[in-house]
């Protein structure tokens, strides 16, 4: 699929990415594609370090001028780092991208009514991993879509002898789940809570919908729904009591079915997702971490050349390419986007709520900058009985304060 037009004088772009190797071979293997395609283009793949490091060489070299043409990084709250008003191109207008996407990424990676990025591979979905064949064995012939059809759930799992709901606090981050996966049904009751959250408008400890995921951890834990080594078990051990069926349920983030089906082969044909249920089943959807972007700085040179490239790279041309570069483990957050037919079960199960309307949003920390970093010792705090939901909440504000004003945000 020739984007560039044929008659462009010889172009050299330079595109850069972190150094995994996941993000080097779709890149490496979107540039051939994308030259092939367009013979008079060259595009030489760099990369750049990850984590700090790679955040420090990704703020300099905008700052500096020495940006490539094309750069993968962050999309959601590490964005409002780079200044993008000043530092990137506004791609907004650009209709081979802006109708590609699908709208819930690109609150990710907007400044107002300006869009940044576009997607860079595949989104995971944070909400329940479960056992179906646990849920047959129990008589749950479909998945819960409110709080009070999860909670009865559980209580027909128990009298099976399994345990409802299996955590993984020795494994601090796993703890988070519950609440963080709960955002969807925050946003669909408050859609301007992220503005209003990160304005120093809104608090978990006053408002009961925003910690609803507070509470809904600290009511599996009172009703004795939790696995009995929910204490000291790991990440490992979750993943092994699902798939072996000695746990129902795992509050947990998508990207963990690849290693599902690798430890323990064939079971993840028999574990299924669904976003964490709300009050009302008229408003049921997940909570998304959508995948890092493409930006292009505004220093290029090489503009058109630059958008045809990250058009194509979300094309169906550039999606096949992804597929066979770096197979994805959730949806693309692309419309229309055909998945290949090996994924797993909990990708198509994803997949169901991306072809659903207003069935996706974002998590928090890709709308807001602010997440306090005690979060995952509160919900363990929460999740095993030491703290109340009222008083985690409390807990957790102040937290978010002090990271607030570690940020200089106005409002704090």
């Amino acid at each position: 699929m020739s984007i560039v037009p044929a008659h462009a004088d010889n172009i050299t772009i330079h595109v850069s990415g972190d150094n995994s190797t996941a993000a080097q071979a779709t890149l490496n293997a979107m540039a051939t594609a994308f030259e092939k395609a367009n013979p008079t283009v060259t595009v030489v793949v760099d990369s750049r370090p990850s984590g700090t490091d790679g955040d420090n060489f990704t703020k300099t070299s905008l700052s500096t001028g020495t940006a490539d043409d094309v750069i993968e990084y962050n999309s959601g709250s590490l964005l409002q780092a780079l200044n993008p008003t000043t530092t990137l191109t506004d791609i907004s207008g650009v209709k081979a991208i802006e109708n590609e996407v699908i709208p819930s990424f690109n609150k990710a990676v907007s400044v107002g009514s300006h869009v940044y990025g576009a997607p860079f591979g595949s989104t995971m979905g944070g909400g329940i991993l479960y056992n179906k064949a646990v849920f047959k064995k129990a008589g749950i012939k479909s998945v819960p879509v409110t709080w009070a059809q999860f909670m009865a759930d559980c209580a027909l799992i128990k009298k099976t002898g399994v345990a409802p709901v299996i955590q993984t606090f020795k494994d601090t981050w796993t703890s988070q789940l519950f609440f963080l996966g709960d955002f969807f049904n925050v946003a669909a009751a408050e859609p301007n809570f992220a503005a209003n959250y990160t304005a120093n408008k809104a608090k978990f400890a006053t408002d009961k919908i925003a910690a609803e995921g507070f509470y809904n951890a600290a009511a599996v834990f009172k009703a004795g729904y939790l696995n009995k080594d929910f204490a000291s078990a790991d990440n490992n051990t979750g993943l092994k009591e699902l798939a072996t069926g000695t746990g129902a349920m795992y509050p947990m983030l998508t990207f963990v079915a690849p290693t599902i089906d690798s430890q323990f082969p064939g079971a993840s044909s028999n574990i299924g997702f669904f976003g964490i249920p709300g009050t009302s089943a008229k408003s049921n959807g997940i909570t998304v971490w959508e995948p890092a972007a493409l930006y292009i700085p505004k220093t290029t040179q090489n503009l058109a050349t630059a958008e045809a490239f990250v058009a194509f790279f979300n094309s169906p041309a550039g999606l096949d390419v992804q597929n066979t570069a770096n197979p994805p483990t959730g949806p693309y957050a692309v419309k229309g986007a055909v998945l290949p037919n090996n994924v797993d079960q909990v990708t198509k199960d994803m997949q169901a709520y991306f072809n659903k309307p207003n069935a996706t949003y974002p998590a928090l920390e890709f709308l807001s900058p602010v997440k306090g970093p005690n979060l995952e010792n509160i919900t363990v705090e929460i999740g095993d009985g030491q703290v109340t939901p009222q008083k985690g909440a409390a807990l957790y504000d102040q937290d978010v304060k002090a990271e607030a004003q570690q940020l200089n945000l106005p409002g704090w």
